[in-house]
């Protein structure tokens, strides 16, 4: 028996199968229409959650820009925050301040996941700025070693998700 035989007689069965019971076949045909239906709504909802937040602008941003759009929604936030020199700023792209805490962050605008460099620098910066806290923030994700190191140098990640969500808090409460 060939492969298109076996093919053939495999729909042959599923066929007889579903024309001998036509209360199968519609309860087959009203959960695959459903389910589409169900995905259809779930993606509408996702596309608008990404549009109204403003991440789709963020993927397009230069660096520096990307930078600049975070010390304002940081400062949204309640931190004071100041950029770092372009040249020179020993693994933070921005210092932020609240009560008495001192924050270093590294922000990486990216289409791919972040990596180890970026957990690296930051826990470099936080030596060289005295700071009490590491961040690294991005416009993506993390991958698993860049997890794994950050999480034993206590660098708190903040990824696509969160920054989405501060992104939608700034906005209502605008």
């Amino acid at each position: 028996m060939d492969i298109f035989t076996g093919a053939k007689l495999g729909l042959e069965l599923f066929w007889s199968i579903i024309t001998a019971e036509p209360m199968l076949t519609l309860v087959l045909v009203i959960f695959f229409i459903g389910s589409v239906v169900f995905a259809s709504i779930v993606n509408f909802f996702r596309q608008q959650k990404l549009k109204k937040s403003g991440i789709l602008e963020v993927d397009k941003m230069k660096g520096k820009v990307f930078e600049e759009y975070l010390q304002v929604l940081l400062r949204n936030k309640g931190y004071k925050a100041n950029l770092t020199s372009v040249t020179g700023d020993y693994g933070a792209d921005l210092v932020l301040s609240n009560n008495d805490k001192k924050i270093v962050v590294q922000a990486k605008r990216y289409k791919k996941k972040v990596g180890l460099k970026a957990v690296q620098e930051v826990v470099s910066a936080k030596n060289y700025y005295k700071a009490d806290e590491c961040w690294v923030i991005t416009n993506n994700y993390f991958t698993a070693p860049a997890v794994k190191l950050a999480h034993s140098n206590n660098v708190l990640l903040i990824d696509r998700d969160v920054l989405m969500k501060w992104m939608l808090e700034i906005k209502k409460g605008a």
